[in-house]
């Protein structure tokens, strides 16, 4: 018996409620964790309310949720599948000759639109409500910020200019690259003798300069001089800076084959941005891997018992596609391994998983 459209539409309907409901759940965790985090941090700041935090924390939630969609999926999964076996559709559905593979496939349905929907919407989204937070956030964390709202990492880049090399750190990149904020450079003469150590509060990048702000120079011979503005020479590019210091996960899906496309013309390696891009190709198929594996630990234990075991199962299932997720994007980030392979794998890996295990249970 082939499932109907009423009977797709359903079973459907009741996965992506399952779905959306553990989604909305950890959300609300993550944002009220966020901002007791944040409060911390920065009450005794100048510029501090309460009202600023939630909304920087409301702005870049977003982005962190899209760790959190596989797993939302696996157990929304694993809760629509005991819900359905529980009220004893499930066994109506199987008396009437309807097959397992049948009655997954519209969760499958759902997997695929979910991540349709979370890679060319969501992603774009939630990219840019995060460099909303960035800017709400300007200023209010200090030298803390870069590691508070995770959008950089504090990083080292060496440059070279018109009046020399020189060493710059920074903690936070905004406006593509164009903008950098607790900034510290490290200048250096054409023979390579140090002359000062400049610490910016905000850089600009212009044309072939740093156009610094709010700035301190310090030198071996003399007291620390305080300027309002202040430049360094500088060769690099924002994609050069945005290569060094940015985060991959900081680019929407729309724009990363262009910034891919200007990192490889600019002859640097585009590797993490690769990996970064096709990951998020392969999101539909990871979580169409999770909704195999809900089934093939939820469908056997909602018909004998054993929910302890199920959600046992459940976890171990989806920590060992996220292990192997990691893995994968370390090798893939260093460029041991094709972007491609590193991003597809888990996917395949878990698809060809879950598809064995409900073979070897519903077919034997």
């Amino acid at each position: 018996m082939i499932l109907g459209r009423t009977l797709t539409l359903y079973f459907s309907g009741k996965f992506l409620k399952a779905i959306l409901g553990l989604f909305l759940l950890a959300a609300v965790l993550i944002y009220l964790f966020d901002v007791l985090e944040l409060v911390r941090r920065a009450s005794d700041r100048e510029g501090f309310s309460v009202l600023r935090v939630a909304l920087i924390s409301l702005l870049r939630v977003p982005l962190l949720l899209e760790q959190v969609i596989p797993f939302a999926v696996l157990f929304g999964s694993i809760a629509g599948f005991v819900a359905l076996s529980r009220a004893l559709e499930l066994v109506v559905t199987r008396a009437a000759g309807i097959s397992v593979w049948q009655f997954t496939l519209p969760a499958v349905l759902v997997g695929l639109l979910l991540g349709g929907l979370s890679v060319t919407a969501y992603n774009p989204a939630a990219v840019w409500l995060q460099q909303k937070s960035d800017e709400y956030a300007s200023g209010l964390f200090g030298s803390d910020q870069g590691m508070l709202l995770s959008t950089t990492g504090d990083v080292w880049v060496r440059q070279d200019g018109l009046d020399g090399e020189s060493v710059l750190r920074a903690t936070q990149l905004l406006d593509g690259g164009a903008r950098l904020l607790n900034v510290t450079i490290f200048t250096f003469d054409h023979s390579g003798t140090f002359q000062e150590r400049i610490e910016a509060k905000e850089a600009v990048l212009g044309r072939q300069l740093w156009n610094l702000k709010d700035v301190t120079v310090y030198t071996t011979d003399a007291d620390p001089q305080h300027y309002g503005s202040y430049s360094v020479s500088t060769y690099l590019t924002p994609t050069e800076i945005r290569e060094s210091i940015g985060s991959p996960e900081s680019i929407s899906f729309w724009n990363l084959p262009r910034f891919i496309e200007l990192a490889s013309n600019a002859g640097l390696p585009a590797y993490r941005y690769a990996l970064q891009y096709q990951t998020l190709l392969a999101r539909p198929l990871l979580l169409v891997a999770m909704i195999l594996i809900a089934a093939a630990v939820s469908l056997k234990v909602s018909r004998f018992g054993g929910l302890g075991r199920m959600i046992l199962g459940g976890i171990l299932s989806g920590f060992v596609l996220y292990v192997l997720s990691e893995l994968a994007r370390d090798f893939g980030g260093a460029g041991i391994v094709p972007p491609f392979v590193a991003a597809w794998a888990p996917g395949v890996f878990g698809v060809l998983m879950g598809l064995t295990i409900l073979l070897n249970q519903e077919d034997g």
